[in-house]
């Protein structure tokens, strides 16, 4: 007697489903920041890119600029922009986007001196960034000729004008160019709320650590998918959200870190099934990771 073939369709349905819902589940990118490692401990920008681990690399940090400062590349003990040598970065750059990765440089950080003036002022910022690191020309690129794709904002203080600073790079790179924000996650942001209602970043990679209020605690993750669902439905389209984590505890000393098993078996699978515009994942740092190997553990899962 032939074996009945009567739920063989529905079996195919069910198996074509999982795979779709595999293939989505593991469809988000991976960004991570380069550039604050102690003594170098973060590798080149090239060794980084050469990894196979990360989408987006965020050179860390112009922190110095706006309200008349000259402005400062600081990359730790990578090289002096002083000096120029981080002009040799530009082979490295090239590498990078040669393989597939872009590579954006953030302004900002927890340290620095920034601040933006007026809406005049952010102007200014904007034609400094594209004349120095991305499609313009100017006789001082510190980078030297390679071409940045694009600019993220790590806003920590003092959040003016930051909107127009938006508005005036993305009329300058008409679509050309990466715009990226990182926000603390309490929402909305304190310094990035009304740069993010414009509309025109492409990614928002939302810093679920150092911010006790919304981050994961002792094997607790609601307050973190609070926070979640708050972003995802807040963030304007065509924006993604990336979940920002630490790469390792002492990354983030008041917090957040989730260790890799916990995130990829239990965090993950919640935000990315309540969140249609969820991105990826974003990690503060790659000097952390090296020795962590964080980002290879996540490597084709997110």
């Amino acid at each position: 007697m032939a074996p009945r073939l009567c739920c063989s369709s529905q079996f195919l349905l069910a198996v074509s489903f999982l795979a779709a819902f595999a293939a989505v589940s593991n469809a988000g990118k991976v960004a991570v920041y380069w550039g604050q490692g102690a003594g170098n401990g973060d590798g080149t920008l090239a060794e980084t890119c050469a990894t196979g681990l990360y989408d987006f690399v965020n050179i860390a940090f112009l922190n110095v600029y706006g309200s008349g400062l000259t402005p400062v590349l600081n990359l730790a003990a990578h090289c002096n922009p002083d000096a120029g040598t981080c002009k040799s970065l530009s082979s490295e750059i090239s590498s990078c986007q040669q393989s597939g990765v872009k590579v954006l440089l953030s302004l900002g950080g927890e340290r620095g001196q920034y601040s933006l003036s007026s809406a005049d002022d952010a102007r200014g910022v904007a034609d400094y960034l594209w004349n120095t690191f991305l499609g313009g020309s100017s006789d001082s690129r510190p980078l030297g000729d390679a071409v940045l794709d694009g600019i993220d904002f790590d806003i920590e203080k003092d959040g003016d004008h930051y909107d127009e600073l938006a508005m005036a790079l993305s009329s300058k790179c008409n679509g050309a160019c990466v715009l990226t924000a990182a926000p603390q996650c309490p929402y909305p942001d304190a310094h990035l709320d009304a740069a993010i209602k414009t509309g025109v970043f492409s990614h928002v990679w939302v810093q679920f650590y150092n911010n006790r209020q919304c981050q994961y605690a002792s094997g607790d993750a609601s307050a973190l998918q609070a926070a979640w669902a708050q972003w995802t439905s807040g963030v304007p389209a065509p924006a993604d959200v990336f979940l920002g984590l630490p790469t390792a505890p002492a990354a983030a000393p008041s917090g957040g870190y989730i260790d890799a098993d916990t995130l990829l078996s239990q965090v993950l699978p919640a935000v990315e099934g309540a969140a249609a515009n969820y991105g990826g994942v974003m990690l503060w740092n790659r000097w952390r990771d090296v020795t962590a190997g964080y980002g290879a553990k996540l490597k084709g899962k997110v």
